[in-house]
């Protein structure tokens, strides 16, 4: 049997890193009282082409949709933002609180060409501040990107920010935009002569170099900014400035996703390649109206674990702890008296494996040894007739008789001696 293409097992010594990851998001969150939320991974089809759009490439080509045998149009959530605002509204979690703070790690689906740090099954890790419509809003959830990736020891990136301004500013932008780049229409590359009928925004982040050579000369959608938006960047920035989080100003950076406004950013690790992007998000003031909800002022950002992990990998391995000891027995009598001695190290919070084959003791402190134990308990028929275990230090090549009581006593000493 083969896994699907664009999808990857998780085994044990990567697992360390996705527990390091969340464990750190954690700690982070809960500092600025962000909490953690859950949402299914199945939605209704509409949440994402309401919210996204319909002339977006995710809802385009790349949803994982299906009709159910209830002839519903599902759809595996290919982005966290809309499930987080549905939850909002479907468990009207406006009635108690004016602002409330999200944060969530889980799995998306898009299908696209799987590359280096890109699956068909990826995750997320992501944050959402709902109902302020301040700039200070904006900056805290910058701050707490900046400071997961500061706790996750990543150093080498680079913030981008951009104002793309409200929808109807955009709209203007775009009626101008297109007519300039329509003279240029056969020069474009072929994603973005595409764009030009159905997302035409887009084409300004295309990586395409023929094409940023084009749009060097276009309209700069700043010129089309009002003074709210403005006012909203300019503000942005200066708290940035004022916490010393360094950032450049990126005029061409738009997202991909419609429910945008005012406030675009990306993080972007340099080592990377051409999917350097780890972390982008933004503000969407219409997307929860839009959806059916109040009118709920929104920011946030997701980052992508899988190129955490890419970084990670290069410059921290972490420990797997092992278990403390080895529990070796022989014969039937000796396996059925075993579970109060396993009762005991449970209470006293003493990590063991249980060898669950039926070899000889020579051969269960032969493997012992080979895992990396220090201390081996064997159980046989002297030890159930005398009610007794044998503890054996396997780096001292030294063993003890003791009494059941007195188990626990021995192995902590043994497991703190230097």
């Amino acid at each position: 049997m083969q896994i699907l293409r664009g999808t990857k097992d998780i085994l044990a010594d990567e697992i360390l890193l996705w527990r390091y990851i969340y464990n750190t998001a954690l700690k982070v969150c809960s500092l600025y009282n962000y909490h953690e939320i859950q949402t299914p991974i199945l939605e209704l089809t509409s949440l994402f082409t309401r919210s996204i759009g319909n002339d977006t490439d995710i809802v385009n080509k790349e949803m994982y949709s299906f009709i159910d045998q209830g002839q519903r149009n599902i759809t595996l959530r290919p982005e966290g933002t809309a499930s987080v605002a549905r939850s909002f509204i479907t468990n009207k979690l406006y009635i108690n609180n004016s602002s409330n703070k999200f944060w969530y790690l889980g799995p998306m689906f898009r299908y696209e060409r799987p590359q280096s740090g890109r699956q068909r099954q990826f995750h997320q890790l992501g944050i959402e501040c709902l109902g302020s419509a301040e700039p200070i809003a904006d900056a805290e959830v910058i701050r707490i990107a900046t400071k997961i990736l500061y706790e996750l020891d990543i150093k080498n990136y680079k913030l981008e920010i951009n104002s793309i301004g409200s929808l109807e500013e955009r709209q203007k932008y775009q009626v101008e935009l297109l007519i300039y780049l329509k003279k240029y229409k056969h020069d474009l590359d072929k994603d973005s002569q595409k764009r030009l009928h159905n997302n035409p925004l887009r084409i300004l982040d295309s990586k395409h170099i023929k094409t940023q050579e084009i749009l060097q000369k276009a309209p700069s959608l700043k010129m089309y900014l009002g003074k709210e938006s403005k006012e909203h960047f300019n503000r942005l920035c200066n708290y940035l400035d004022a916490m010393d989080i360094k950032y450049s100003i990126n005029e061409q950076l738009v997202r991909g996703l419609d429910y945008y406004n005012y406030t675009a950013f990306e993080i972007k690790y340099n080592e990377l390649g051409s999917q350097d992007t780890i972390c982008g998000g933004g503000r969407y003031d219409c997307l929860i109206k839009s959806l059916g909800g109040p009118n709920t002022a929104s920011v946030g950002w997701a980052m992508g674990i899988e190129r955490l992990l890419l970084i990670l990998k290069n410059h921290f391995q972490p420990t797997r702890i092992k278990p403390e000891i080895y529990i070796a027995t022989k014969g039937m009598q000796a396996k059925l008296n075993i579970w109060p001695i396993l009762s005991l190290l449970e209470e006293a919070n003493i990590s063991f494996e249980l060898d669950l084959q039926n070899n000889s003791f020579q051969k269960q402190l032969k493997r012992a040894s080979k895992l990396g134990f220090s201390i081996c308990l064997l159980i046989g028929d002297d030890e159930i007739d005398n009610n007794s275990i044998t503890v054996k230090s396997l780096k001292e090549h030294k063993q003890k008789i003791v009494s059941t009581g007195g188990l626990i006593q021995e192995v902590q000493k043994l497991i703190n001696k230097p």
